[in-house]
This record gives structure tokens, sequence and C-alpha cells, in this order.
């Protein structure tokens, strides 16, 4: 709900999409925040970053004394906000329709309000803030609803229609209206270029057609999971959350819905993740194939031959493909809770990451042996990506987590320079496709020697995260958990037993675990940030590969309860158990259904070998 400062928090929310778009709805009934009408769009809604400017659209019941639970249908993306008192029941449902045959003909939010019990009157208003709240706009009533449009030619009309009475001041929406129990409102907001608003819908196709089409539409790609573990729902619900970041028009992921929710409340660590990182996307991806829908990571790697067939891989892109997105500060807005500066866009388009090779690499490594055997037009851009290794493995880079300061030997990068040169060897050996296996091998070698010995710190017993030439540092981090994870070494390493303590002591407070330690700056930021959720899933994963099963169990349980009401986590958890950073965030959830799934392959090795006779 809101508190005293304006702002819900950041858990406080549900998510709904179409696989274009998506929005953040709170407990209270409140979208607010959406892009519109795609995910690296302007928003449209932007109060979760500023409550007096950033536009929203409420739906509130006057109610005394009221209770909030919000749920989604079960298996669904279709959002359910149910208000309980003395006086009543109401209740809202939000749904971005979703219908496979007619997907790129609208772009629509549907908010069906309903008396279950009791008459009740609500209020809604829609006040939309066109780009980034920096666009004047005009809102015109006509015969089939309201129409905002910005002033600016070629930009995007949105009509809000609904089977109520709807007044207009000062180019907002308002509505006040009563509901005799069992009865209902619809209201729709859609989006069209000008001059193209014959697509729009009746209101009849999106109260009853849409709606069961639309959860008919997740139940029957949710059927395609091959997930039969213990944390079924869960691990539902995050397949479900990935695949609302997804474009469903071009393939490409983005990292996560929102930007400029703050990593410290108050402090300037707000990033724009509505993009798609390499890094992010390969890793969604093979959650994906994991689980058994095979169908995105198709859709993906076609997109990354569009995008990297003419032209050098990039660290991230738009939806779209297109490469430009150069940061700025948005300094008419507030922040969420005064955390400024709000940024959109992303300096780090313009770093040097070189771990995105190996996640991409293994991806399709998986892709080919899990799926269907790849291209020889994908193995000839493989074979690309190995020569930009190649030559510049050795570099320093600005690492996985996009250090703003100088630059480093990353362990965490030369780690996914061997994933790459590993997964490429093996995808060669499968399909027997031409390399130079002598020059490939000798590759893989030097990096995995370089990594072995040379960020071996032996005054601390650890691989550490980065060095400098000769000189290793003191440092931990936790992409160091990776190590075990994608095969260098086996978790019954005597060095990797050692750096699992120094990890213990150094980063982890009982299963939240920090990713670094920024006590003498070296990511070039003022301030803290929160423990990062990612690197708990990591840590509970090479707990299960080491046997620690039950203790692997009993953190995984621990961590989900971190979760919001609905299952979803953002990037970070703070020293409060609040949830920071963008919301939801990709890399969480594909953590958690990568643990998941490795403690399922552990609990049901334990379980046959009990069943195997003494």
């Amino acid at each position: 709900m809101r508190k005293k400062s304006g702002y819900p928090a950041i858990e406080d929310h549900g998510v709904i999409g179409n696989m274009h778009t998506a929005a953040l709805v709170a407990l209270d009934g409140t979208i607010d925040f959406m892009c519109f009408p795609k995910f690296d769009s302007p928003t449209i809604f932007g109060a979760l970053l500023d409550k007096d400017k950033g536009g929203y659209f409420s739906i509130t019941p006057e109610m005394k004394d009221v209770n909030v639970k919000q749920i989604y249908i079960p298996g669904t993306a279709v959002l359910i906000t149910r208000f309980f008192s003395e006086d009543g029941i109401a209740e809202i449902t939000d749904y971005m329709p979703v219908v496979e045959d007619s997907c790129f003909t609208f772009n629509a939010i549907v908010r069906k309000v309903k008396a279950i019990r009791g008459n009740i009157t609500f209020k809604m208003q829609c006040k939309p803030r066109f780009g980034y709240a920096k666009v004047k706009h005009t809102a015109e009533r006509k015969d089939d609803g309201i129409h905002f449009s910005t002033k600016n030619n070629g930009q995007s009309t949105v009509r809000l229609s609904s089977t109520c009475d709807i007044m207009l001041r000062e180019n907002d929406a308002y509505s006040s209206f009563t509901l005799q129990e069992g009865h209902k409102n619809i209201f729709v907001l859609e989006a069209a270029k000008d001059g193209d608003q014959t697509n729009f819908k009746s209101l009849e196709g999106y109260g009853i057609e849409n709606y069961f089409a639309t959860i008919k539409y997740w139940r029957d790609w949710l059927k395609q999971s091959n997930y039969q573990g213990r944390w079924q729902e869960i691990i539902h619900r995050s397949a479900i959350t990935l695949k609302l970041m997804t474009s469903m028009q071009y393939g490409s992921t983005v990292a996560a819905i929102t930007f400029g929710l703050p990593e410290e409340i108050g402090g300037d660590r707000n990033w724009d993740y509505r993009f798609t990182w390499i890094r992010d996307a390969a890793f969604s991806m093979y959650a994906f194939l994991k689980l058994g829908f095979k169908d995105e990571a198709k859709a993906f790697l076609d997109w990354i031959i569009t995008q990297d067939k003419d032209r050098d891989l990039h660290l991230l892109y738009r939806v779209d493909g297109a490469s430009e997105m150069e940061e700025q500060e948005l300094t008419h807005l507030e922040g969420y809770k005064q955390s400024k500066p709000v940024r959109i866009g992303n300096e780090a388009n313009n770093q040097l990451q070189l771990d995105i090779y190996g996640e991409l690499l293994d991806t399709i490594y998986i892709y080919n042996k899990m799926y269907k055997p790849i291209t020889f037009e994908l193995w000839e851009i493989i074979v690309k990506e190995i020569a930009q290794v190649e030559k510049r493995w050795k570099e320093p880079d600005h690492g996985i987590w996009e250090i703003r300061n100088e630059k480093h030997e990353f362990l965490h990068s030369r780690l996914m320079c061997w994933v790459a040169i590993d997964r490429a060897i093996k995808i060669g050996q499968d399909r027997s496709f031409p390399y130079d296996a002598e020059r490939w091998h000798q590759l893989r070698n030097d990096i995995y020697t370089d990594i072995y010995k040379n960020f071996w710190n032996d005054d601390i017993k650890a691989w550490i995260q980065y060095k400098d030439g000769k000189k290793t540092s003191d440092r931990m981090d936790a992409s160091v958990l990776l190590m075990p994870l994608v095969h260098f070494i086996t978790a019954d390493e005597p060095r990797w037993k050692e750096t699992m303590k120094q990890l213990d002591e150094k980063l982890r407070i009982d299963v939240l675990v920090y990713r670094y330690l920024n006590d003498d700056g070296i990511d070039g930021l003022e301030g803290e940030e929160g423990t990062f959720t990612m690197c708990s899933f990591w840590y509970i994963e090479c707990l299960a590969k080491m046997g620690r099963v039950d203790e692997a169990v009993e953190n995984f349980e621990k961590m989900l309860s971190y979760g919001n009401h609905l299952g979803l986590f953002a990037e970070q958890i703070s020293k409060k158990g609040e949830h920071l950073g963008n919301f939801p965030q990709a890399f969480t959830h594909l953590g958690l259904i990568s643990a998941a799934l490795e403690l399922n392959k552990q609990i049901n090795r334990q379980t046959e070998s009990l069943k195997k006779p003494s």
C-alpha cells in the first residue's frame, strides 16, 4: 500500500504483460509503472519514480479498514487484487491480452472491476504522463472513449474506454461509480499509432473473449514445462516472469521491466535495465531450455544471428536490436523515495565485458545438445566470436558487475573465455564442423592454466576477484561461485572448498550473499548496496553440488521467503529485508530456476542410492 512517503514498497507489486511491454500493479490497485507501447519505450505511467509528476492509473474502492490480497490466477499472468472490509469485497482483475494469432494487432491493458459482496463505490483516475513525464498531451472525448495524444507528430495515441461514464479534467480522466453486488465495469487502455486506430477492439471482446483466450494462452504455454520437482509453483511463476520479459516480436529478453529503482534508498545506484544484455538473455535461454521451453531459445538464437552476422557482438542491445542507448539523467524526476538521479539508457554499452562470449556459447551448446543441431550459419558466427576470445582474453575489462572504475583482469571474465572455447570445441566435435583443433585446444589449455594458477591467492586460500598482471588482489567476488557450475572444477576440488570458506566469511550473511564488498570504492560509486539475490541462488547450487543437500534445501526455502507475496524478486535485498533495484529481475528468477533444478537432481540421486541394495 502507499507509504507516508507516497511510495509503495518495491515488492508490493504484481506484474502483468503481453511480451511487448509490461506494467506494475501495486497492492492498492494503482498501475504506477509502465513503458508503452514497448519495453524500452518512454513511460506513460511513472509514479513509482515521481509520485507527483510520473503519472498513474488508479482504481480505488471507497472502503474503510481494508485488507488487501493479490494473487495470480494459477498458471497465468492474470492478476487479481481483492479488497476486504466489513462493508464488502471488491475485486480488480488486471491483464494484458495475449492471443497468439493476433499478437501484433493490439496492445492493451484490461482492468475488470467487480463488487463481490455489497454495493461498492469506486474512484478511477487515469493520468498518463508521456515521454518520461516530459511530453505534454491532449485528451479528447470521442464516441469510443477518451483519446490521449501527445503534441509531437508521429507519437502514439492511447485510448481509454469503459462500460461506465468517464469525465475529463485538465487532460486527465476520472470516474466515480457504484457497483451493485455481483456487477462489474471494464476499463481498457490501448495504444495505436496515429491514423491506425482501427486496431482498437470492442469492450465486449476484451471483457470475455480475450480474457479466457489469455488464460488459455498461458496455461497452454506452461504445459511445455518438464519440471516435476517439489517447487513447481514457484518455478512456474519464475518461468512466466521470464516469459513476460521476452519480446514476442523479436525474441530478445530484457534484463528487467523497470529503470531507476535504487540499489540503495536515497543513493545514486539507479540504472536502466530495459535492454537485452547478451549475458542476461543467454542465462534466461539456458533456464528456458532446461525447463523444456524450446521456442524461446530458438527465437533468441535467430535474433542473435540477425544481430551478429554482419557486425561485432555487442554487450547489450535495444529490444529491436539497435545498439544506441546514450545514458541520460531525468533531472525533473525526484526518483523513488528521492533516490536520484533517475537514469535512462546505459553507459555500460561502451564497456568491454569479455564474459559475454562464454555465456552465449554455453547456451548455444545446451541448445545443440538438448534441442536440435545448430546451423552452419550459426557455427560461422561462433568461429568469429572465438577469434575475438583468442585475440582479447588476456585484456583487462569492466567485468560482469560493470565496474565504472578502472579495468582489471577479472576472474569471471577469464572463466567465461574458457567456457567459450570449451563449448565451441564440444559443439565442433559433436557436429564435425571445421575448426583449427590444435590451436583451439591449446587456447583452452592456456586459459585454464592461467585461471587455476594465477587467480589463486595462497595467502587467503581462495580464488580472488581479479589480478593485474602478476599481482593478485585479496578481494572476494561471488561470481567465483560459477566455477563449479560451469564445470571448470568439481565441487570436491580442495581449492574450491577453501574458496567457499572464504566466501562464507567475507560475503555471506546466513542465506544472503553480497556480490562483492565496496569498502575501497572498487566500483567507482559512492554508498552501499544490498545483497545480490542471484548470488544467493548460485551459493545454494554450489552447496548442492558439494553434497550438502540438506543445507542447500534449507537455504533455498529460506530464500523463497524473501520473495514477495506473488513469488517475485527484485535484484537485491536490503538489510531490512526489503527489495532493492529493478523489479522483477531476470537474473534473480533464472538463478532460482537453476538452483531448483540442481537441487532436484541431487535429491533424486540420493533417493536412487537409497533404493539400491546394500
